[in-house]
């Protein structure tokens, strides 16, 4: 799913078929926000104002690209995901273990999600270094990949939840949602703080 290319990426997610949907959408707007942030580190990388910055621009950049990859894969594992569940749904109500099967596809399905909202921290982490460290020429990108990464956290976060309202286990549930809900308050945090930090620094 990774290999298509945009216009065929966003026919396959307006169509009927089950994915990808929201988790790899959201995914997608996590890769684009690591994109974003190499994009403004290789714009600031080498420039004699920045040099004070240079070792950590450099490590930046190479933890953005890291991301980006982890945020594409995650597009396929989430749709991978979501193909045992599907199965499961299938299965006649009063065939005996159908209830286990479920359970258990349930649980791996929120697993992904849970892994994106993850990721979008770490991609949280280099926006708020990017507000500081980054070139003021690329500032207004720090600020869409902060839009990005609060976009792919929120979004992520619905699919871990959809999965875990339906789970009979609800102490497991609740452990999943406690984790999720923790992880998006981080992410929202900093790239709340980022956004408004650019915006004013733009005189608006």
């Amino acid at each position: 799913m990774r290999e298509l290319d945009l216009n065929n990426f966003t026919k396959e997610l307006s169509s009927g078929a089950p994915a990808p949907g929201g988790g790899g959408a959201s995914a997608l707007m996590g890769a684009v926000s690591a994109s974003l942030c190499s994009m403004v580190g290789n714009l600031t990388s080498g420039k004699k104002k920045y040099a004070e910055y240079q070792a950590d621009i450099e490590r930046i950049i190479a933890s953005a690209v890291a991301l980006n990859e982890d945020m594409l894969t995650l597009i396929e594992k989430d749709a991978e995901a979501f193909e045992p569940l599907a199965k499961a749904y299938s299965i006649p109500k009063e065939e005996p273990g159908r209830d286990e099967i479920l359970e258990k596809a349930l649980y791996e399905a929120a697993l992904a999600p849970l892994e994106i909202v993850k990721k979008s921290k770490e991609v949280s982490e280099l926006i708020s270094e990017l507000v500081v460290k980054g070139s003021r020429l690329a500032i207004s990108d720090v600020g869409v990949a902060a839009s990005a990464c609060e976009a792919c956290a929120k979004g992520a976060s619905m699919n871990v939840y959809i999965n875990t309202k339906l789970m009979k286990d609800r102490e497991v549930a609740a452990k999943l949602n406690e984790e999720t809900l923790a992880l998006v308050a981080d992410v929202c945090s900093a790239c709340d703080k980022a956004y408004e930090e650019v915006k004013g620094g733009l005189g608006a």
